[in-house]
């Protein structure tokens, strides 16, 4: 990215930071073949480093796709009726297409994918390989990392041990399940603390009053989205972003229907709830 050096603690793989505090674009890697350890090893340590990574120039097919979550965990499914009506041959791969006949763009709302399960996905992977003529379709990415750190120590007392309902009827559809979490997690791979609620998914906050809950949530969903800490992904042919979906909220830019933007998009699963910070 122009601007900003490399990172020189690599070696198998060329990682160049794209902001302060989020995101970097993985270079002299070639995602249609297996990777090898070190290169394995080290993306793995980007992606807890920069919690969410890029890649240009890759035209990869299903397998190529499949392998590289892999590296990182099992698959995963996604929850709701109107997603899994998406799935493309593979059941593993969900198509991402959006022209002159989608209603809306998913994902136009400062979200982290399905926090309304019981042990929302790790991470997402998504590939487009076309994109708009004129650009557009840009997806933001913020650090929720940075977003807790720039709270006042005060409302950091205020937010520990405070609970927070995710739902995802109002976005999926019915069948999609609910879950309560922290407010306030801790990463189980960085140790960081992070603020994990949403615009999308959190609808109050289990421990206050309805009007308190309601500020509160207005005050943090604001917080989150603030510039100060995100970064904004311009889409090229054949790119992919894979993001950490447990310490990043991302928000898909909704700027060019009737226009083409398409592509694919997999899972990986998580591992547990989300813990207190």
């Amino acid at each position: 990215m122009d601007g900003q050096p490399p990172n020189t603690d690599y070696s198998a793989i060329a990682v160049t930071p794209c902001s302060p505090h989020i995101g970097a674009e993985i270079g002299d890697i070639d995602l249609t073949r297996p990777l090898s350890n070190s290169e394995a090893a080290e993306l793995k340590q980007a992606f807890t480093q920069y919690l969410v990574l890029f890649f240009r120039d890759q035209q990869i097919g299903f397998e190529d796709h499949v392998r590289l979550a892999e590296y990182f965990g099992p698959i995963g499914a996604h929850v709701g009726a109107k997603t899994i009506s998406q799935t493309t041959e593979d059941p593993r791969v969900r198509k991402f297409h959006a022209d002159e006949n989608t209603p809306r763009v998913s994902g136009d709302v400062w979200h982290t994918d399905q926090s309304c399960a019981e042990v929302p996905p790790m991470a997402s992977l998504l590939y487009i390989h076309t994109i708009p003529p004129q650009g557009g379709g840009d997806t933001i990415f913020a650090s929720m990392y940075r977003a807790y750190e720039a709270l006042s120590e005060g409302m950091k007392v205020y937010l520990d041990g405070l609970t927070a309902l995710h739902d995802g009827r109002d976005i999926f559809g019915e069948g999609t399940p609910s879950a309560s979490h922290p407010v306030v997690v801790r990463h189980p791979d960085s140790g960081r603390k992070l603020i994990y609620v949403n615009g999308a998914f959190t609808k109050r906050i289990n421990e206050l009053p309805e009007q308190e809950s309601d500020a509160v949530l207005r005050f943090l969903c604001a917080h989150c989205a603030r510039p100060e800490w995100s970064f904004r992904f311009r889409w090229a042919p054949h790119s992919l972003a894979m993001w950490d979906n447990r310490c990043a909220q991302h928000f898909a830019v909704s700027d060019y229907l009737p226009n083409v933007r398409s592509g694919f998009r997999v899972q990986i699963d998580g591992i547990a709830s989300p813990v207190a910070g």
